[in-house]
């Protein structure tokens, strides 16, 4: 019996750095390196409350959905701007982009450090972007953040 788990052990470990390897040294297109590099740059842009830029990069449509609820566009810039949220640091561990014609949906498995309500906290999460293309320029349409149960998200 305890050679059965270790193996099953083992096998799930081997998988999910498999997962992992294959993430990190995946190659993009040039599409999905430029949303990819988008995402970045937006993590850092919420980093350093640039609330103009992100006004520009977010659809007037836009809709976020965080651990505390679902709003617009105008509710999450004023969020950044007052630091009701403020996004410290985001590290990332593993990307994927996908493009369906004019939209890009990107998914991110992060480590959120973030300040909430004045207290500094770090979650997992798993954060789905949208992306629209329109008149040559990606918009952000959505962006929603689901907190992973534990470390790792598998």
């Amino acid at each position: 019996m305890k050679t059965t788990i270790l193996g099953l052990f083992l096998i799930i470990i081997s998988a999910q750095w498999s997962f992992a390897q294959n993430s990190a040294t995946k190659s993009f297109t040039t599409a999905e390196q430029e949303i990819v590099n988008l995402s970045k740059d937006k993590w850092q842009w919420m980093a350093d409350k640039k609330a103009d830029v992100l006004d520009n990069l977010f659809h007037e449509k836009a809709m976020f959905v965080h651990m505390g609820g679902s709003w617009g566009k105008e509710q999450e810039i004023n969020i950044i701007k007052s630091g009701g949220i403020w996004y410290k640091k985001a590290d990332i561990h593993e990307v994927s982009v996908n493009i369906i014609d004019n939209t890009a949906i990107l998914l991110n498995r992060i480590d959120l450090l973030a300040v909430v309500g004045g207290n500094e906290v770090t979650n997992p999460f798993m954060v789905t972007e949208v992306y629209i293309k329109q008149d040559g320029n990606w918009k952000m349409g959505s962006l929603s953040i689901s907190k992973l149960l534990a470390p790792g998200g598998h």
